[in-house]
């Protein structure tokens, strides 16, 4: 039976609308419910999830469309925790030893491993002085995560919060002026081992030439706390939250779309779906800021992000995708994830922030069948094939280019021992930037949503409570992309909603909405 956590709080009689059931808008309903909140869930798909979902293709094969692994599992554990539920009771996460398989055009390789001894072995084949420094590494990231971790956790909405105490107390470790490569070399020599420490800045669609040091903590993060496998692929996690959303009485309505925002004065009061206008006394997007916020929100109703801002604001690359399903065996070395990096890795990374399409591109490949079964039937296996490329800002023809980029790839993946695939291809779908605009609403195509450079964080980046009754939450809010730093930016959306909603008397109901306000309409 479910148990409200400690300070349980009590909100019954409010009403709250989420736009969008990825994994930020899953977990803010699952928390709102926690607290009595009546939530509908809106999502204009057939499923839940948002990019985070695993899909069934022709033949049995299935894929992971975005997210392929899952970090951090501990604040998802305890936002199941709070809601009375064990994660474990609901999804099964297989820790992955090796982590991820590294190998440089250049020569050498890595198999990453949480085992430090085994990862100090690993490095000492390429680069015996730097494999002396892996310890000095995880025990300074560790103490700048633990530092770090209390700046996550604040809403960061007034600038006073540069001057708060765990903002204090984190700055000394953070090296802000610092880039991720510059930072590395502190500890290593070797450009590899440096990149088997940095290229986790992908996750964030930027370059560890130009991103903040502080996300050093990423590859941190997976070496001290795992990457893991959902069983299922990364949709289980998404149907496990929605699972345990409808037995806190969370409505789901799928294939609904979203028209607008709805207002009365300043203060957001629901929402215009499928032809219906549902009032709420909190409304919360989830969704790709860029694309969605000016779609659903007048402009008037966010001085801090006008159309001209969001047209300027930075943003992070896309990806060229293929999704493979093949018939018969993978080459004995393929692991579940593996990377081919770039020889001249800085220029590979330096085009695609410079909206140059990559010639000599660095790939990551996923072939979740080495550990899960179940993602494609016997005898055949899903690949996964993600290429980071400039987002459509460039102004590259994808359909002009598309085809020979398509074989470019596939020779790129012999270098993996991929040298026979595209006679067994049984199944095929390419996701180009512009699909990732057109059938996924990216805007631009950039899949990591806005950059994550000092100017687009913090303070910096779009606040959790975005106007009264007006919440956001997803990768392109503070504090950011990454799945459990969305999940983090979760628990910030919920509390500021549910203290707003709590000081609010519990309204009459009935009361029809007044006419929904033009776009362009002013208070």
């Amino acid at each position: 039976m479910l148990q409200p956590r400690d300070g349980y709080r009590t909100l019954s009689g409010r009403r709250a609308i989420v736009v969008g059931a990825g994994p930020g808008g899953l977990a803010v309903a699952l928390m709102l419910a926690r607290d009595g909140v009546q939530v509908t869930v809106i999502e204009k798909e057939e499923s839940v999830g948002g990019r985070t979902r695993t899909v069934t293709a022709p033949g049995g094969y299935r894929f992971d469309i975005g997210p392929t692994f899952f970090l951090y599992p501990r604040i998802l554990a305890d936002i199941f925790e709070s809601c009375g539920e064990r994660l474990e009771d609901h999804l099964t996460l297989e820790r992955l030893d090796p982590q991820y398989h590294l190998v440089f055009e250049g020569g050498g390789e890595i198999r990453a491993t949480p085992d430090v001894e085994r990862l100090e072995a690993e490095i000492a084949r390429i680069a015996p002085d730097d494999a002396r420094h892996v310890r000095r590494f995880l025990d300074d990231n560790r103490r700048k995560l633990a530092a770090f971790i209390p700046v996550l956790q604040q809403a960061c909405d007034s600038i006073r919060s540069f001057a708060s105490p765990a903002m204090l107390a984190a700055l000394p470790l953070l090296r802000p002026h610092a880039t991720v490569d510059r930072d590395l070399k502190r500890y290593f020599k070797d450009p590899r081992v440096r990149l088997a420490f940095s290229f986790q800045t992908k996750y964030l669609g930027m370059s560890p030439f130009r991103c903040p040091s502080l996300f050093t903590i990423l590859s941190f993060l997976e070496y001290e706390h795992g990457v893991y496998h959902p069983v299922g692929g990364c949709g289980a996690v998404s149907e496990a939250m929605a699972g345990l959303a409808r037995r806190l009485g969370v409505e789901i309505r799928l294939g609904t779309s979203v028209d607008r925002v709805l207002f009365e004065g300043k203060r957001a009061v629901g929402v215009e779906a499928g032809g219906e206008r549902i009032g709420a006394d909190a409304v919360v997007i989830n969704g790709d800021f860029a694309k969605v916020v000016p779609e659903l929100v007048p402009e008037v109703r966010r001085p801090r992000w006008r159309n001209a801002k969001v047209a300027k604001a930075r943003l992070s690359c896309s990806t060229y995708m293929l999704y493979l399903g093949i018939e018969g065996p993978m080459p004995k070395s393929l692991g579940h994830h593996t990377i081919l990096l770039s020889e001249d890795y800085a220029r590979n990374i330096r085009e695609v922030s410079d909206g140059v399409l990559p010639m000599q591109p660095s790939i990551y490949v996923q072939h979740a069948g080495y550990t899960d079964g179940g993602m494609a039937p016997p005898g055949h296996t899903s690949l996964y094939v993600l290429v980071p490329v400039p987002n459509l800002r460039a102004g590259i023809d994808w359909k002009t280019v598309g085809p020979s980029y398509r074989a470019l790839v596939l020779k790129r993946l012999e270098k993996l021992g991929l040298t026979d695939i595209e006679s067994r291809i049984r199944y095929e779908r390419v996701v180009d930037p512009t699909q990732w605009r057109d059938e996924f609403a990216v805007h631009e195509g950039a899949t990591f949503n806005l950059s994550h450079d000092l100017g687009q964080m913090l303070y910096f980046r779009p606040h959790n409570r975005f106007g009264p009754g007006l919440y956001l939450v997803g990768g392109g809010t503070h504090p950011g992309s990454g799945l459990p730093v969305i999940y983090e930016g979760a628990r910030i959306t919920a509390r500021l909603a549910a203290e707003d909603l709590a000081r609010q008397p519990v309204p009459a109901r009935g009361r029809p909405l007044s006419p929904a306000p033009s776009l362009g309409e002013a208070s």
